[in-house]
């Protein structure tokens, strides 16, 4: 837990926590160093972690700046960061009963004591949050304070990744070292990508006034890839590639009417990103299932559904989903030798590698299609984000069984992003994705801007 302060606030606290809500009500501009132009988008440099599977990102925080390394998530209130030995000349905290305090949570938390010296996880009448951990699953209470954030506005390789756009005021949230617990090496903390209000995405659109979008372009193991938040007229890859709007294919984002986060109020809705899955097929052939837990089930507390996560490394269905799924995949595939060795955890269907062909998007095997809304729309997932490499030259395909009764009946995984440039567009409700784009003979490692 967070240690709960004893330090009185300064006038120069209160005048900063009063800025920042006036910045977020007005869309107060902040500006790239050493520049008057406007700022359109920032990026985010994204890698995979070979040991955990978990994708991470880096910026740089607090005065003087230091370089922050995260787990990117599509889940969370907002960002949070391990505050044990935080230091830095800008922070301040959230007041209690303050309007921005009152926004995180219906039931917001407050800090009121703490015996020790002041520090950002030890501050008087401070906002509390309760910063999780998804991967593992863990909640704790920390305060939640500001301080100065910088992005890069164009996406080049490290050590010079362009100019640096700087947020004065990022809200944030503190977690613990014990919280950092299961995170890839290295990392601090989680950024939220969702599409809750002190989120990245709503929040930098707040402060640089461009719109409340992002696009996700998530890279295989020993690659890169990027989140670009705001308006690019068009995503460009090497080698002359350009997807615009009008590339990619569009889906309706629902939301949840009951919260998915480890802590949450009644009545708060889910930050999560759900899609409206309403069928599987395998090899162009629907998969006979229980179409009924593709749906949000409202009466049952929200439970059923389709949703996006990058913490889950791969897709995740609930039982008769997942016998469905794998059952025709293997009627599908009869022809292809199954791997001699057993299947390697946690994948119960594997082939022999030897045995599978290649082709441009990925080994040669069935397609599986989500379809989407109606007959007209699917995301199509071809070899490279359905089948998993392991140890020993098998090739397994890449779900897991969830369970008979999981919160959620589909959690469409990282694996099966890969590659694919996903973008979100919260202000319209819609999910653009371009499928592979190893079909256009490039991937996420090829992304630039400026």
């Amino acid at each position: 837990m967070a240690r709960h302060p004893a330090s009185s606030a300064s006038p120069l606290a209160l005048a900063a926590a009063a800025l920042l809500f006036l910045c977020l009500l007005s869309a107060c501009r902040a500006a790239a160093a050493g520049s008057k132009q406007p700022i359109t988008a920032v990026v985010l440099p994204v890698s995979k972690d070979d040991a955990t599977q978990q994708y991470v990102t880096g910026f740089r925080q607090r005065t003087p700046l230091v370089p922050v390394k995260a787990v990117l998530d599509l889940a969370g209130a907002t960002l949070w960061v391990d505050c044990d030995g935080y230091a830095s000349s800008t922070y301040t905290r959230v007041p209690c009963g303050s309007t921005l305090c009152r926004g995180l949570s219906r039931s917001p938390a407050c800090a009121t004591t703490c015996s020790g010296a002041p520090s950002p996880s030890c501050l008087n009448d401070t906002c509390g949050g309760f910063p999780e951990n998804t991967v593992t699953r863990l909640s704790t209470g920390g305060n939640v304070i500001t301080d100065v954030l910088a992005l890069p506005t164009t996406f080049r390789p490290a050590p010079a990744p362009g100019p640096l756009a700087t947020a004065p005021a990022f809200l944030f949230a503190c977690g613990s070292t014990s919280l950092t617990r299961g995170l890839a090496a290295g990392a601090a903390g989680m950024a939220s990508l969702s599409r809750a209000r002190f989120a990245l995405p709503t929040q930098l659109a707040s402060t640089f006034r461009f719109s409340r979008k992002f696009a996700l372009c998530l890279p295989p193991a020993a690659a890169a890839g990027v989140v670009v938040f705001g308006d690019a007229p068009a995503y460009a890859f090497q080698p002359g590639v350009a997807l615009s709007a009008t590339d990619l294919t569009y889906t309706r984002l629902l939301v949840n009417p009951v919260s998915t986060a480890g802590v949450s109020a009644r009545g708060d809705k889910s930050d999560e990103y759900f899609v409206g899955v309403t069928g599987i097929k395998v090899n162009g052939r629907a998969v006979p299932l229980n179409a009924t837990l593709l749906a949000i089930d409202r009466k049952r507390g929200g439970v059923g559904g389709t949703k996006l996560s990058t913490v889950a490394p791969y897709t995740v269905l609930e039982s008769s989903i997942y016998k469905a799924v794998t059952d025709a995949f293997a009627a599908e595939t009869a022809m292809i030798p199954r791997a001699p060795a057993p299947p390697v955890p946690p994948f119960k269907l594997c082939y022999d590698g030897s045995k599978v062909g290649s082709t441009r998007v990925g080994p040669a095997v069935p397609t599986i299609e989500l379809v989407l809304g109606d007959e007209a729309t699917s995301w199509v997932v071809f070899g490279a984000n359905s089948m998993v490499a392991t140890q020993g030259g098998a090739l397994c395909l890449g779900v897991v069984d969830g369970g008979k009764a999981p919160r959620t009946s589909v959690v469409i995984g990282g694996h099966m992003m890969e590659d694919n440039l996903l973008q979100f567009d919260l202000e319209a409700s819609r999910l653009g994705f371009s499928s592979s784009l190893l079909f256009r003979q490039t991937n996420c490692n090829n992304f630039h801007l400026g």
